[in-house]
This record gives structure tokens, C-alpha cells and sequence, in this order.
């Protein structure tokens, strides 16, 4: 499969959702990773919440292997019309590798932002799975670095810091996505 993919990994509310809008404005097709989890969660009936999410995820780790969540992303990858792709919540490196086995090279992007500035991010957004208490935003965090997100975010060949402005995200990630393009042409 000749594809550009580029795995995308972030704590929650760390400004994933700003990479994603700008790949797709380069014409890249997204997956979402943490999508599945909640297509399975509504298909079981569970009320999407961070806790009920969380669970499931785990649950679905456990009975379909470390990267099952890769693995129920890669049809959808393959059947997608774009050359290049963002792998949008890339949690492990069981599922890079899984990644890797289905399309070769993936080039990873981390972005980072501080655990208050992404908890204000997060109580702002509210979204249905979103954390409410500092609490729950803090236990979710520690769910997503026990899976290996914190693994991936270091073996990150690119690194987007996301504190404040949000054009500097946006410029940040023209910049890598171009140098990536570039990389893949050789």
C-alpha cells in the first residue's frame, strides 16, 4: 500500500483536533482512532463517558490484543481514496507497529500542553466524553500513559509544543507535514 501515514499523539485536549483540521485542509484523510471506541461503546449500549470509554478501551485491548484498535482502523485506512493519511489518537506502539505492518513508514507527531492548560481546554470544549473534575481528567490521564501514549509521544519524530496561540500550531504543522511530504517523495 503506497500511503503518506502519519500517527498523531496527544494527551486529551493536549490541540490534536488543530493538527487534524489542518491535515485535512491539505487534502489528508483522517482516522480517528478514539472514534472506534465510541462506535463500539454506542453499538453496546454504554453511555459515553470518560470512565465508560476508558473501560472499554481496556476491555477491547484486552480481548482483541494490545492493538486492537489499529487493527479495526487499518480497512478504513486502506479503503480511503487519499494518498495521504492521519492517524488521529495513536495511543501505543503495538499499534504503530501494527500500522507499520499494514503501510511501511509512519512519521509520528507528538503535540504536548500542560495538564491545567489542557484541563481548562477540556471543561471549555465539553464534550460528552470529557472529563468534568480534575479527578476524572486526572485519572483518564493515567489510563492513556498506562496503554503507552507517553511511549509514543517520546519515539515522536516531530514535536508540536500547544500552549497558546493557535496560529503557531497551525504554521508548526504546515511546516512538518511538508518536510514529511518531502521525506516520503525521496
Amino acid at each position: 500500500m503506497n500511503k503518506l501515514v502519519v500517527g498523531l499523539a496527544g494527551m486529551p485536549g493536549s490541540g490534536k483536533s488543530i493538527v487534524v483540521s489542518v491535515a485535512r485542509e491539505s487534502g489528508y484523510g483522517v482516522i480517528v482512532m478514539g472514534k472506534e471506541v465510541r462506535e463500539e461503546a454506542s453499538k453496546r449500549g454504554i453511555e459515553l463517558t470518560p470512565e465508560n470509554l476508558g473501560r472499554l478501551m481496556l476491555v477491547l485491548r484486552q480481548d482483541e490484543g494490545e492493538a486492537a484498535i489499529a487493527k479495526r482502523c487499518i480497512p478504513k485506512a486502506e479503503n480511503m481514496r487519499e494518498k495521504r493519511l492521519i492517524l488521529d489518537g495513536v495511543r501505543s506502539l503495538n499499534e504503530v507497529d501494527e500500522f507499520r505492518k499494514n503501510f511501511g513508514k509512519v512519521t509520528l507527531i507528538a503535540i504536548h500542553a500542560s495538564p491545567e492548560t489542557r484541563f481548562k481546554r477540556i471543561h471549555h470544549r465539553q464534550r460528552s466524553d470529557d472529563s468534568k473534575t480534575w479527578k476524572t481528567f486526572h485519572e483518564r490521564d493515567l489510563r492513556e500513559l498506562n496503554v503507552g501514549l507517553g511511549s509514543v509521544m517520546a519515539m515522536a519524530e516531530y514535536i508540536i509544543m500547544n500552549e497558546k496561540q493557535v496560529d503557531f500550531v497551525k504554521r508548526r504543522t504546515i511546516k512538518i507535514l511538508r518536510r514529511i511530504e518531502e521525506r516520503w517523495m525521496q
